[in-house]
């Protein structure tokens, strides 16, 4: 482990100078974003290795099947096997959502949409406002001097921090199900989840937001690759067409978009780091959607366990590359810059709970509808303040995306609903 953590700062140190010297290269060049990648892969190291290499020690050793009742080893146990061995869910251990479902009126309904719609939009065109703002708009000093800030992982450290703050907080004052997933399971989907936000945030240093929006609501395609590798998921015939539709929409839209990043090479970069993000959000998704199948995780629970980890991995590489103090710096010359941060944070973690609210009131359906709709109003808003010009071939290209998402939802509601009519007419019959 020693060995192991010596050689990981070794090889960091070795990088740093590149960062902390602010070479032109780093500065102005395009694919500057590589180092800053191996920079936070090195920094996510330095907790991962030695922990894969405890977990293979406590499996070989068989220390995990003991039954001390010490705080180390029921602290092991809680990391590596979880409070059921077989991962088998115990039905009668809690009650779930739909059970304790109340019966609302239509108008408590409308109400109680309308308040998650508003909250779910608020939350997040804030937050897109405030993400674009903080990653290419200048911040000014008193003495008129203007700076960009550079470091995408701090963004992604603030946001986790206020969540993992609120959900732990949730936790201990609503009682939850028996928490039965080995911790160490979670560390895949943080550390998935943590450099996908990464490259949203450095995405948008080389392509413009409403790019970055549009490639969100493409999630789909790479959402099915992921089910079909990880899963061997089968798909509908329309789900095929609507990703096409969505791939020929996004086409149109990245050949009419009118931005002055767009030359060869931030063009390429941006592509690469929207992809990365696309890829590693569909594993997070699908890894969270493993977990709450296997183990029962409540919502609360996932965010709680994600986010600590996240908090971890991104503090040790911000530790690791001596960035606190820089930041420190840059907070203390551009106060306006902290404000943001709080902002952005806020946005963030009230956003998540917005989101387990209205899957639990709602389902999943609704959510995606009013993400959707909020991804095209993102659209707008940051083409009205920041001024972002796209031409008709561009607009139809957004409106092909978001028709196509329109598309593929109504299509899964009317095939479920003809399947649960047969459902019910062979039951009849039988």
């Amino acid at each position: 482990m020693l060995l192991s953590v010596g050689l990981i700062f070794g090889v960091t140190e070795l990088i740093k100078p590149l960062v902390n010297n602010e070479e032109k290269f780093l500065k102005t060049g395009s694919y500057s974003w590589i180092v800053r990648l191996l920079l936070n892969v090195l920094g996510y190291a330095t907790i991962l290795l030695p922990g894969c290499l405890i977990y293979k020690y406590v499996r070989c050793s068989k220390y995990i099947y003991g039954k001390g009742n010490s705080f180390v080893s029921k602290l092991i146990r809680s990391c590596f096997v979880g409070h059921c061995e077989n991962g088998l869910l115990d039905s009668s251990s809690f009650v779930t959502t739909t059970s304790v479902h109340m019966q609302r009126t239509f108008t408590q309904d409308v109400i109680l949409l309308l308040h998650c719609f508003l909250g779910l939009q608020i939350s997040y065109l804030t937050w897109g406002y405030l993400q674009e703002k903080i990653m290419t708009q200048e911040y000014m000093d008193g003495n008129g001097n203007k700076a960009h800030f550079q470091d995408s992982q701090f963004l992604v450290f603030v946001n986790r921090i206020l969540a993992f703050l609120m959900s732990g907080f949730y936790l201990i004052i609503q009682k939850q199900p028996q928490h039965k997933a080995p911790l160490y399971k979670y560390a895949f989907c943080s550390l998935s989840n943590i450099m996908s936000t990464w490259c949203q945030y450095e995405a948008l240093k080389y392509v413009s937001f409403p790019t970055q929006v549009l490639a969100k609501a493409s999630k789909i395609l790479p959402v099915m690759i992921m089910g079909k590798i990880v899963s061997r998921t089968t798909y509908e015939y329309y789900e095929y067409v609507t990703a096409v539709l969505i791939s020929i929409g996004m086409t149109l839209f990245m050949l009419g978009s009118s931005d002055d990043k767009n030359d060869g090479a931030t063009t390429l970069s941006g592509l690469i780091l929207l992809g990365s993000y696309l890829l590693l959000d569909s594993f997070t998704s699908t890894w969270q959607n493993a977990l709450f199948t296997e183990y029962g995780t409540t919502s609360v629970q996932m965010a709680c366990a994600v986010n600590m980890f996240s908090c971890l991995l991104t503090a040790m590489s911000l530790f690791q590359q001596s960035s606190f103090p820089f930041i420190l710096s840059f907070m203390t010359k551009y106060p306006r810059f902290i404000i943001d941060c709080l902002l952005i944070s806020i946005c963030s973690a009230s956003g998540q709970l917005y989101i387990f609210y209205t899957i639990s009131k709602f389902g999943p359906v609704t959510f995606v509808i009013i993400m959707t709709i909020r991804q095209g109003l993102a659209i707008l808003l940051s083409c009205l303040v920041y001024h972002h010009e796209i031409t008709i071939f561009g607009t139809f290209g957004i409106l092909l995306v978001f028709g196509s998402v329109f598309l593929r939802m109504y299509c899964s509601n009317r095939l479920r609903a003809i399947r649960k009519r047969r459902a019910m007419a062979n039951s009849i019959k039988d």
